[in-house]
Order: structure tokens, then C-alpha cells, then sequence
């Protein structure tokens, strides 16, 4: 399980920088354009995705991200939240591949945002962490879609069979 588990933090951190790539090239309106998504643009979507996972990994490491929403924008320039998600990738990463395989028995305790108590076993938290941001990134996937930028290909098998990032 730890090793499927290295390998879901690997490929979030190729899928987050394909899908980067391609929104670094949109005009700025494009790219900030209210579209009618959960978090409004292509902007906001991607600000969320970061949100979520500062605030998994700080639960994960025992705090609290100090973040109070999920729509909080952590970077309104696109290149600064674009450095700030290489970073959070790398230390997911990182995360993972420290992590004792034994540990995959623990049970998560931690606050809400609501500040409500919860506990979830860990593998259950890092599944879900992968398995948001990859909705999410669908979420942005379909947005390009409306934009004159082609959606890159973002299948986990692309990157098991060694597509470039």
C-alpha cells in the first residue's frame, strides 16, 4: 500500500504541473474569468486544490494550517501560486516517501475548519487527498475546455507510462 500510495503523490505532483503548463499560457482574462465552477475561475479552482492540501498536511503533521476557508486565495498572482504548488508537491512527496509503512495503521485526529473534532484512518485521509485534487483538477480540465487552450492529457496511466510532464 505505501508504494501505491508514492505513486499517487508522484503522479499529483506530474498532473498539477501538466495542468499549470497549460494555464500558465492563457490570457489573463481567461484565466480569471468567472465560469460558473464551485470556485468560480480557473484561478480560484486551482487556489482551492492548494488550500486543501496545506490544510490535509498540517492536520497530517500533527497542526493546523491556519487557513479558515476553502475559497481562500493563498496567491492572487498566478506564478506565485504556481511556485507555491511545486512546493506543497514536493513535500507531499516527500510526506509520502518518510512515511513508515507501518504507519498506515494510525487513525487521523483532527479539527474541521469548522473546528469540529473527527479522526479517519490514514490511509482514508491520503486516498482522499489524491482523490480531491484530482477532481478538481478535472474541474480545470473542463474550464480549458472553454478557453483557447488545449486540456492536457491527465490519466494516471499517462504518467505510469512515462509521459513528460
Amino acid at each position: 500500500m505505501h508504494a501505491y500510495f508514492a505513486t499517487l503523490a508522484r503522479y499529483n505532483g506530474w498532473a498539477n504541473s501538466r495542468l499549470f503548463r497549460a494555464c500558465l499560457a492563457l490570457t489573463e482574462t481567461d484565466y480569471r474569468a468567472q465560469r460558473g465552477a464551485f470556485f468560480g475561475s480557473i484561478h480560484g479552482t486551482l487556489n482551492h486544490i492548494l488550500v486543501a492540501d496545506r490544510t490535509w498536511m498540517a492536520r497530517l503533521a500533527g497542526g493546523d494550517a491556519g487557513i479558515p476557508r476553502l475559497d481562500t486565495i493563498l496567491h492572487d498572482d498566478r506564478e506565485a501560486l504556481w511556485q507555491a504548488r511545486r512546493a506543497e508537491d514536493a513535500a507531499i512527496i516527500a510526506y509520502i516517501e518518510s512515511l513508515a509503512p507501518a504507519r498506515l495503521n494510525d487513525v487521523l485526529k483532527y479539527r474541521t475548519l469548522r473546528g469540529e473534532h473527527q479522526q479517519t484512518p490514514l490511509p482514508m485521509v491520503l486516498g482522499h487527498l489524491f482523490n480531491h485534487a484530482t477532481h478538481h483538477r478535472g474541474q480545470v480540465h473542463g474550464l480549458l475546455s472553454q478557453v483557447p487552450v488545449d486540456p492536457p492529457p491527465l490519466d494516471l496511466l499517462y504518467f505510469i507510462r512515462g509521459e513528460p510532464a
